[in-house]
Parts: C-alpha cells; structure tokens; sequence
C-alpha cells in the first residue's frame, strides 16, 4: 500500500482560519464523498454542512466533523427519497448560516455553490458537474424517464433550476473543475473560468491480481445517465458474462432487461469490489461521465476500460495503451468495440495500465489543492482589502 504524506492545512496560511465545507448529501460513499473525504483529511477541524445525511453509510474520515443537515433531513423518507424533495433543493442550501466562517468550500454536483456567504468570505467550489439533470443531461433524464406524470413536470422543475443555478454560481469566488470535461461546461453553462484538478484515488488500496477471469465488469449508480442498458442490450447480443455493481432507480428496468449472462451483484464492501475489479477483463463504462472515477481505478488494477468516447473517458483512456473507446451510443458500436478488444486483448500490458493511474493518485490531489485554495485565498482577501478602502472624499 502506497504511504500518503500528511498533507493537510497545517503550516500554510489555512491552519488558522475557519473553514466549512458543503457538500450536496452524504448518502452513500461515490466519487463526489470521496473527494470529500480527501478535504475532511486536509481540514481536520472543518464543519460539514449537507441537505440530507444517512451516518451509517458514510466513512470516519467524514463522520468524525460535526455535520449539520438541512430541515430536508426531517421530512418523511428523506434520506432514502432525498431525489424527490429536488424543487426543495436551493430553498434548503440557502438556509445555512456560514457568517462564521473565512474559508467555504463546496463540493458540487447539485446546488451547494448556492450557499449564501460573506463578502470577505473566500468561496471556491469544486465542481464535480453542474447540475447534471438540468444542463448536459437534461433530455437523457427526461427521455428515459418511464412515468407520465414526471415526463410533464420534469421540464418546469428543469427551467427552474437552471435559472436558479446559474444565478447561483456567480456566489462562487473560484471554481475548481474536477476535469477538462467539466471545466468547459463551466464555462458553457455559467460563464465562469475554472482550474482544472482531477479528483484523488487511493491508488495503493488496488491491486493487479495475478490473472483475470472470463466476466467483463460494469459499476456504479444505476442511473440513466450512465446508460448501462446500452451494456445489458450488447451482452445480451453476444452472450458473454457481464457482472453489474451498484443500485439505483435503474435496477429494476435493467434486470428486466437482462439475459441469463448478465449478473447484478448490488452495491458491494469496498475489499470485495476491488477483487471483482481485479479479476474482470475489463471495465464497461457506456455512459458520459463527468470525469468517471471508476476508470482509473480499474487501471490501478491492471484492467484495461471499453468506454463511450465522450466526456471524462477521453482525458483517462488512452487507445491500445490501457483500454478502447467506442464512438456511438449504441449497441452496435459497443458490440463492435467489445469485439476489437477481444482480438487484441493479449496486447493489454497489467503493469503498464496500473501507471496511467498515477496520475491520479491522491497524494498529488491533496498536495495540489492546497496549493490552489491557499493561493485563491490569499488573491481575495487582497482584492477585498483593496475594494474595502474608503474612496477619497472629493470637495
């Protein structure tokens, strides 16, 4: 296992201030939480501010802050339903109070660059999408919805939203992209410039095991964005084992779906996944993902990715060196990539794989944005001094 360094606030101009930090909900422990969980280690005493929070299943590095829920959190089945309160969403995140506070850094992927700060208050937001259901992939939720009744409000609900959120992100001082894929619909959706920073993977937690076995792995929320039914319509078709990780308002539709090669295993304890990772022949990755952490962590384990060519993929794939991309969203294309990686399957180096993942490896994260938010920092408290100087008086 790779030794971290204890790269934390400590002994930068951080140490003293204090800092909350803001995330959408603390539900489950996906890409979004695991970048907090990489903040929670650099600021040990900051408080977490969230609209809905389920303690048992997020990890100690989290759980040991002071967490303070929105009145979200109250209402019947929140915590399990929190989707279903989404109009409640930017009501709720504008209630907490961080007048307190020097330092505001929200982890987004939903509504938390909404929060109301300070004019000295320095915000930065590390944007993991804007909120994906109302901009890039509005009419994937909306075609693939399978009820009536949300097809006809989803719209309303949608415009609602954008025009909330992009009020919203001018609250924000500084953005960080968790990628150049969303750094550009930053800049497409509100305008905004943003620094690029890929988020953290404990590299050292993976392993390349000493040989694979004959199922091919998909993993993640079952959501329709993710498009895993394009991976259980194509081994459907070709009749090759396909092992499914993960849960979510998909499941269901997708196991109807399914053929006797497709095995759904639900969401998985992280020892265990990492062995199916491990173990599988490769990766399926058929949605747009904003980044897709998923990815390098299959090549920390040697395994190589058929994914989409679009979105996060194209900054983590590299051709014939630790995976393939297929071009369309279809079931023809990813049955004809599926096919060329089985012809040059001997090609895939283990060891050359996992060291494209290095890049990624949370020892640079977390050595990186604390660079980026104590220089942020130190920029806007200079130019709030110099807009708080009083103007000469003119007689």
């Amino acid at each position: 296992m790779i030794s971290l360094p204890k790269i934390n606030a400590a002994g930068s101009n951080l140490e003293s201030l204090r800092v909350a930090l803001v995330h959408h909900w603390l539900v489950k422990m996906r890409g979004g939480e695991k970048v907090l969980e990489a903040l929670c280690k650099i600021f040990p005493k900051a408080d977490i501010f969230t609209i809905v929070c389920d303690p048992d299943a997020i990890t100690d590095p989290i759980k040991n802050h002071r967490i303070q829920t929105s009145w979200i959190q109250k209402l019947p089945g929140a915590v399990r339903h929190y989707r279903h309160y989404l109009p409640l969403f930017p009501l709720a995140i504008e209630q907490f109070d961080l007048s307190a506070y020097d330092l505001v850094i929200s982890s987004d992927a939903s509504v938390c660059k909404g929060v109301l700060t300070q004019p000295e208050t320095c915000h930065i937001c590390y944007c993991h999408t804007p909120i994906r259901y109302a901009w890039s992939a509005y009419h994937t939720y909306l075609n693939l919805s399978q009820s009536v009744w949300k097809r006809k409000l989803f719209p309303f609900v949608a415009s609602y939203l954008r025009i909330w959120d992009h009020s919203a992100s001018s609250r924000v001082d500084y953005f960080i992209a968790n990628s150049g894929n969303v750094a550009r619909r930053i800049h497409k959706y509100y305008r905004r410039e943003s620094t690029i920073l890929y988020p953290p993977i404990r590299v050292g937690d993976f392993q390349v095991a000493p040989s694979s076995q004959e199922y091919f792995l998909a993993a993640g929320e079952l959501t329709p964005y993710k498009r895993l039914d394009l991976a259980v319509r194509a081994f459907n078709r070709m009749g090759l084992p396909l092992w499914i990780v993960g849960d979510g308002v998909d499941a269901r539709k997708l196991r109807k779906l399914a053929g006797n090669s497709i095995r759904f295993l639900g969401w998985l304890p992280d020892e265990q996944f990492r062995a199916v990772l491990s173990q599988c022949r490769a990766l399926v990755h058929p949605g747009e993902e904003d980044f897709g952490m998923i990815v390098p962590e299959a090549h920390a384990c040697g395994r190589p990715v058929i994914a989409l060519g679009r979105g996060g993929a194209l900054e983590t794939v590299l051709p014939q060196v630790n995976g393939l991309c297929f071009r369309d969203r279809t079931v023809e294309s990813l049955c004809e990539a599926v096919a060329q990686f089985e012809k040059s399957e001997s090609q895939f180096r283990p060891a050359e794989i996992r060291s494209t993942s290095l890049l990624f490896d949370e020892s640079r994260f977390r050595e990186r944005i604390v660079e980026i938010i104590s220089e942020k920092y130190h920029e806007h408290q200079q130019n709030f001094a110099l807009n708080t100087v009083p103007a000469p008086l003119v007689v």
